[in-house]
């Protein structure tokens, strides 16, 4: 193959895995979104070259990761100069770990030819989702391949057995499979192959409207949510009282308008410490008190240590419908944003030596505890921000003993990008695997009700100040996910180690005779 059409296959890659995910509503695309990396694999393979395929794997995953996270430089722009590095730094780790994943894919195929590459690619690649979901502080699992489907959830219910992994496993064979239904380059259509995948997409599609149908769902009640639609500065440089004082007047609105039987607050909708500010703790308090209705409020939190230093957090506070604050322990949140929030790999400390130096650092600290509030209509956890990317929470507030999940998040910064929908399109797999309904409070949008059916309702538009009173659907089904866990990531890791161990031993027998 040559150069060009090696840097034409990874230009489509690129276009067709940004085209699988949010806002477009392409769902064959994911049937056929990642055929160009396994063509360009293919051909590794007969060129009998794993370093070949180092190299195109890497050119292909910047190309591809650079083209989906395009909005990363404007996002991280916004909170700090470290903006284009961070941007580059994801991209190049990103197009290295699928350089990797090339390299051990070919290079298995060259030493066991006799493993198909429809068992090897498959479970190579879920098990690099998982790896990309799992790098302490660099740890990114944005928009894995199972969650391309997320526009068409009839065809992922099965998740609540598999989880989103299983589906990336899935659509990783079904892609596999139909590059390879050309008989390997020779031109020659194989049917048995797509007859093989369109039966899958069927056996899915059929136990997705099963599902859809039986699932006993019920409603929770009439939720609240307030999108006061701030910039992603103009609450740090208008004066912070007036800030305060226009959620409330949206509190009062939502009360008024639609009588709910909770209100949810948007991520770090307080412009500064909750902790320093009693007259915005007493206004809170008693707006609750004096509506009998729960607010969820997303702010900052302050731990004060000995000696004057400080743990900060990305937090979220619950007064109860007494305007109660102090009995309900404090969500701080677990997985923190790198860069933004979280330098990685360096301690807080060390930016705060250097004066100005401090806001750059992404200085929060990660929560430990996964606290569950009880209301008069259900018990729920709280997820901020891109935490609805992590499988593992949730299913620990369904273990916990959930009804369902309210999402909290300001995705001002990303500003008029696809990384909106994307952010919110993770929620229809959360809420399938869990069978929790889903309530999405944002800053600027999209604010959203999502069911235990993965299907989204009351969504607002993007950059609109807004108020919403909707009723939020939950089911009562523990599911197999929840009991299991990622059961398939795990199997997924498990047989990539059992390969490489068997290319090892296969190696080793040869220099030994």
């Amino acid at each position: 193959m040559s150069r060009g059409r090696a840097a034409a296959l990874t230009a489509l890659g690129a276009l067709a895995l940004l085209a699988s995910y949010a806002p477009f509503r392409l769902p064959p695309i994911s049937f056929v979104a990642v055929t160009p990396a396994v063509l360009l694999m293919l051909d590794a393979i007969s060129a009998g070259d794993p370093r070949r395929a180092f190299r195109r794997g890497f050119w292909y995953g910047v190309a591809c990761f650079g083209l989906v996270l395009y909005w990363m430089v404007v996002a991280l722009w916004h909170f700090t100069a470290f903006a284009a590095l961070g941007y580059l730094a994801t991209i190049a780790i990103l197009g290295g770990l699928t350089g990797a994943l090339f390299w051990f894919v070919v290079r298995l195929r060259l030493g066991l030819p006799a493993v198909p590459l429809a068992l090897v690619f498959p479970i190579a690649w879920t098990s690099l989702e998982w790896i990309v979901g799992h790098l302490g502080d660099i740890r990114f699992p944005w928009l894995g391949l199972g969650t391309s489907l997320s526009d068409a959830p009839v065809l992922v219910q099965w998740a609540d057995l598999a989880g989103a992994r299983g589906v990336t496993l899935w659509l990783a064979w079904c892609n596999v499979t139909l590059a390879t239904a050309w008989g390997a380059g020779s031109g020659t259509l194989r049917w048995r192959p797509v007859v093989a995948v369109l039966a899958t997409v069927a056996l899915a599609g059929g136990y997705g409207a099963w599902r859809m149908r039986t699932l006993p769902t019920r409603e929770v009640g009439l939720v609240g949510m307030i999108q006061p639609n701030e910039g992603y500065d103009e609450k740090w440089s208008r004066q912070p009282d007036s800030v305060v004082a226009k959620l409330l007047e949206l509190t009062r609105r939502v009360r008024a308008q639609y009588r709910p039987d909770v209100i949810f607050w948007p991520e770090a909708a307080l412009p500064g410490w909750l902790d320093q500010q009693p007259a915005w703790d007493d206004s809170i308090a008693r707006l609750a008190r004096e509506s009998h209705t729960p607010i969820l409020v997303g702010g900052l939190h302050v731990e004060w240590l000995t000696g004057g230093a400080y743990r900060g957090y990305n937090a979220a506070f619950f007064y109860d419908s007494t305007g109660a604050r102090r009995p309900w322990p404090i969500y701080e949140k677990h997985y923190l944003v790198p860069v933004v929030e979280r330098v990685p790999f360096v301690p807080v400390s060390w930016f705060r030596r250097v004066p100005g130096l401090a806001r750059w650092s992404g200085g929060f600290a990660p929560g430990r505890d996964l606290p569950v509030y009880g209301t008069g209509i259900g018990r729920f956890g709280v997820l901020i921000c891109y935490e609805s990317a992590f499988e593992d929470l949730p299913r620990g507030y369904r273990r916990a003993g959930a009804d369902f999940l309210v999402n909290i998040t300001n995705d001002a910064w990303f500003g008029r990008t696809a990384a909106p929908y994307q952010h919110a399109s993770h929620l229809v797999l959360r809420a399938i695997e869990t069978r929790m309904g889903v309530a999405r409070a944002a800053n600027s949008g999209v604010s959203e009700l999502v069911d235990p059916l993965g299907r989204v309702s009351d969504a607002t538009r993007l950059d609109q100040e807004a108020i919403v009173g909707a009723r939020l659907r939950t089911s009562d089904v523990r599911t197999l996910y929840v009991r299991l866990g990622d059961w398939v990531g795990t199997l997924s890791l498990i047989g990539t180690a059992g390969l490489a161990l068997g290319l090892i031993w296969l190696r080793w027998r040869r220099e030994k005779y």
